[in-house]
């Protein structure tokens, strides 16, 4: 009968009693760093139960089911003809601006990524994340400046939460390494695909100026389409999904974001303080607007809180187009668009670069408010 491991590579798996003095969450979050074999090489080494960095709070142990009483479901919005026909945009437009106030979120259909192209960029991710530990190791880092960053938890030692999962991004605008430079394990989909996506965030941007009331080339001409990464998750099964979580609570740090995610399930948003799943839907695409949305329309489109389950039956992945330039070094500020600000409707947040947003982000990781960083103390009132 096979046991269990009690120690990998330094990182203790026994699980401890919530009194245990001896827990130095510190020390074992540096040893499951220091293996670069992230949460799959916990899996691969048969664990049965979590290490205790993965626990979630108690007061994080609500249900996972969805409230009865919450009767919302997330849009789907058909792009076909979108270009072609002025109703159909209008259609549309309307849609889209919908949800972006009340939901922030909904889902695309007909988008213009054939499904063989989802199909092998979700197989990509895969691929990646199940290699040998040894293959993938040379490209585990915290280092932003390398082309392809591998690790587990980009907050590790800042957020209070553990999330069970791994990632790899790649920053693909406004200047992307060589290709060249990616595992070629990966490397053809993710430039092929990233191409797509900002297409796609081309168009969106379009719809949501107009949305605003807005010319359609508005949120363009400012920039918003500047920076893309793609952020490639792989949660792998867990034995003990009632304790850990996917992804914590949090919203986005970026304009919008674009996810594909695969037939698992898991991703859920919070409405009206109940969780509300959103449903995998064959060749869709999720969008959901981000903080840095949420400031520029001060407060018309909402940036929504957001997470991803935790599950023990198989490994889920997503892939995520994060439209920011995130930490890369410009002068441009933002700040609430003057068009949507009024006397009966004052700017609600101060102007930021996107860097100083985002290290405010990184610095204290998901499960906290970025925007509440930089709103003004009026606003407060």
């Amino acid at each position: 009968m096979a046991v269990a491991p009690s120690r990998v590579d330094g990182l203790n798996l026994t699980p401890l009693s919530k009194d245990d003095q001896n827990y130095h969450r510190p020390t074992d979050l540096k040893a499951f760093d220091d293996t670069k074999a992230g949460v799959k090489g916990l899996v691969d080494a048969g664990i049965t139960e979590i290490p205790r960095i993965f626990y979630r709070p108690p007061e994080n142990y609500d249900s996972h089911n969805i409230s009865a009483e919450t009767q919302v479901q997330i849009p789907v919005i058909d792009l076909d003809q979108i270009n072609k026909s002025s109703l159909k945009r209008k259609y549309t437009i309307d849609r889209v601006r919908e949800a972006s106030e009340k939901l922030g979120f909904f889902q695309l259909i007909n988008h213009g990524i054939p499904e063989n192209v989802l199909e092998e960029m979700k197989d990509a991710v895969r691929r990646f994340h199940e290699q040998e530990t040894e293959s993938k190791k040379q490209y585990y880092t915290r280092d932003l400046t390398k082309p392809l960053i591998y690790n587990s938890n980009f907050d590790l030692y800042s957020a209070a939460i553990t999330n069970w999962r791994d990632s790899f991004g790649y920053i693909s605008a406004p200047s992307p390494h060589s290709p060249q430079d990616l595992p070629e394990i990966c490397r053809d989909v993710l430039v092929d695909y990233s191409k797509r996506v900002m297409e796609i965030g081309n168009l969106l941007f379009e719809l949501l100026s107009e949305a605003l009331d807005l010319n359609p080339n508005y949120l363009k001409d400012i920039d918003c389409n500047e920076g893309l990464a793609l952020v490639c998750h792989y949660y792998p099964p867990c034995p003990q999904p009632n304790l850990a979580i996917g992804t914590s609570e949090h919203t986005d740090n970026d304009f919008i974001t674009v996810l594909l995610q695969d037939h698992i399930g898991g991703l859920q948003i919070r409405y009206e303080n109940n969780w509300v799943d959103v449903p995998p839907v064959a060749g869709a695409l999720v969008v959901n607007i981000g903080d840095l949305m949420q400031l520029i329309t001060n407060d018309k489109f909402k940036s929504v809180k957001h997470r991803v389950l935790a599950n023990k039956e198989d490994a889920r992945v997503s892939v995520a187009g994060v439209f920011s330039t995130l930490h890369f070094q410009t002068s441009k500020l933002y700040r609430p668009i003057k068009e949507l600000i009024s006397e009966e409707k004052p700017a609600i947040y101060r102007e930021t670069t996107i860097r100083d947003f985002n290290i405010q982000f990184r610095s204290v990781g998901l499960g906290t408010s970025t925007l509440q960083h930089f709103k003004l103390r009026q606003a407060d009132a």
